[in-house]
């Protein structure tokens, strides 16, 4: 009988156990630590240094969809680190992970659309407009202009879908266009959860912005 009721115990141990796993603050909490250390990484590592932590940052990342394979969120933040690992990365290895971090992000699409926002548009049409179009990649301008414009409408006042489609403006040489959406971002309310995020980000909106100015010569 007492072996019974120390395999009930450690059953019960076991199943506490797989339940704490799963409560949504875990999941909540490790995609927070991922969005940070992205921050931390893309912005304030540089060079071969970089790569490295990227590559392990992926694995992160990589992790977090196994564990969570319903949660678009987790597929939105894979597509994400694989796309700046990419950046990061440069030459033919970069158009591996871009495709990846495509295939990430339709995921998340298939699952729900609307996570963090509409995060997946913003990103995929980020990649549509900076990956090489064929017959080297699959970029495609028009493409991610439909990508943007579906993130903006999930999204208006996001300071990630109107700097993304500002710079895509700025590239198509659409500079008045391209002041308005850059203005908006600037104005965004902050993410309390990622400061460091909002704070590198408001530096590439005053960057590009002056780019924007330059040529209105304002």
């Amino acid at each position: 009988m007492k072996y019974i009721k120390h395999f009930l115990a450690l059953s019960a141990i076991y199943f506490s156990a797989t339940v704490m796993a799963d409560t949504p603050n875990e999941f909540d909490d490790a995609l927070l630590k991922l969005q940070q250390s992205w921050a931390s990484v893309n912005y304030e590592y540089d060079g071969k240094e970089q790569e490295e932590v990227f590559e392990k940052l992926n694995l992160e990342a990589e992790q977090l969809t196994f564990n969570y394979p319903e949660k678009a969120e987790a597929w939105v933040w894979k597509g994400i680190v694989e796309s700046s690992y990419a950046g990061a990365k440069g030459g033919l290895g970069a158009l591996s992970l871009a495709k990846a971090a495509k295939k990430s992000l339709e995921k998340a699409l298939e699952i729900d659309d609307q996570a963090l926002m509409g995060s997946a548009y913003t990103s995929l049409g980020t990649l549509y407009h900076k990956v090489p179009g064929w017959p080297i990649g699959f970029g495609d301008d028009d493409g991610a202009k439909v990508m943007l414009n579906k993130a903006l409408a999930i999204n208006p006042d996001g300071i990630d879908p109107n700097y993304f489609y500002g710079e895509y403006l700025y590239d198509e040489r659409d500079y008045k266009q391209a002041l308005v959406y850059l203005e908006k971002a600037k104005q965004a309310p902050p993410r309390g959860t990622r400061p460091l995020a909002d704070k590198y980000r408001h530096e590439e909106i005053e960057l590009l912005l002056a780019k924007v100015n330059k040529k209105l010569k304002r």
